[in-house]
């Protein structure tokens, strides 16, 4: 789930990892799903974050071809896609990480559910006033996001890269009251995640969502610091697709999340819009749900 940003206006256009070993790369399905007559000439309404970004249009046009008329729905932060998917205001929406899922599911007490992955994008930590980590001075403040998901991982990604260290050591629910500020070389305050592109330059550093980058100016080769997406431990931060449970077998939908997947444009397109730092992926949905599963049942009993 990477795009959580400045406020853009609702628009209709064209347009934020358990194991998973990485091999799974990109594979076209074994078999090609048929149409759903229940979605047969309808219009796919697919919620996203950031409409600009390059895989987009290829996605649409492909989608085209397959006999699948899209409408991207393009939202301003990552508050709003699963609302409206939970209102069947949209269809699909592809914006999020399974960890923000399980968030919204437990707080909100629903089962949207992912139906295909998509990639996992490393967290970066970004600087307008440094070039280098270790020239972050002590006592400076550095900039997190906001929603519980994305600020666990962001404190991680502060963690190894020596900025504060985490009383609990670092997990997917380490949050400010983690830092154990008299360890920590930085301070650390939590931003809504569209707000800190424009916030930049009134703090040290900050970790900013793959969506927001261009938006603060910066490319992803500009990171200071980022996570690891090859670690064995990223697989509840896999980028999905989500849809609402009763339609998790909606074999349109599923040859959405194959074109997605298979397309060279499209393809092309994620790895042009990610800086060339995606990690695409075509994860068995049965160990998606598997995840989601585990972490809604992690936050739970973290209540």
């Amino acid at each position: 789930m990477s795009r959580f940003f400045g406020h853009r206006r609702f628009v209709s256009a064209l347009a934020a990892v358990a194991a998973v070993p990485l091999v799974v790369g990109l594979a076209g399905c074994a078999t090609t799903p048929a149409s759903d007559p229940a979605t047969d000439d309808k219009v796919i309404k697919i919620g996203i974050v950031s409409d600009g970004d390059a895989q987009w249009a290829p996605f649409v046009e492909a989608a085209a071809e397959a006999g699948i008329e899209v409408e991207l729905v393009n939202f301003g932060s990552y508050e709003q896609p699963n609302p409206a998917l939970t209102e069947g205001e949209l269809d699909l929406n592809q914006f999020q990480h399974i960890v923000y899922l399980a968030t919204y599911n437990v707080n909100a007490k629903e089962d949207l559910v992912p139906i295909g992955a998509t990639a996992i994008f490393p967290l970066g930590l970004y600087s307008k006033k440094y070039e280098d980590v270790a020239d972050i001075p002590a006592g400076e403040t550095v900039a997190v996001p906001d929603d519980a998901s994305n600020q666990a991982r962001a404190l991680l990604v502060l963690q190894s890269a020596g900025l504060i260290e985490l009383k609990s050591g670092g997990t997917i629910f380490s949050d400010l009251a983690d830092v154990d500020t008299d360890k920590s070389k930085v301070k650390v305050t939590a931003l809504e995640a569209a707000l800190i592109p424009t916030s930049l330059p009134d703090v040290a550093a900050a970790i900013i969502n793959n969506d927001f980058v261009a938006d603060a100016g910066l490319s992803f080769a500009d990171a200071l610091a980022q996570d690891d997406p090859t670690d064995p431990n990223a697989l509840p931060y896999v980028n999905i697709f989500a849809a609402r449970a009763d339609d998790a077998e909606n074999e349109t939908y599923l040859k959405l999340v194959e074109i997605f997947q298979t397309d060279k444009d499209v393809q092309a397109g994620l790895q042009e819009s990610s800086g060339n730092v995606a990690v695409p992926l075509t994860t068995p949905v049965e160990d998606l749900v598997g995840s989601l599963k585990k972490v809604e049942a992690d936050t739970k009993a973290q209540k």
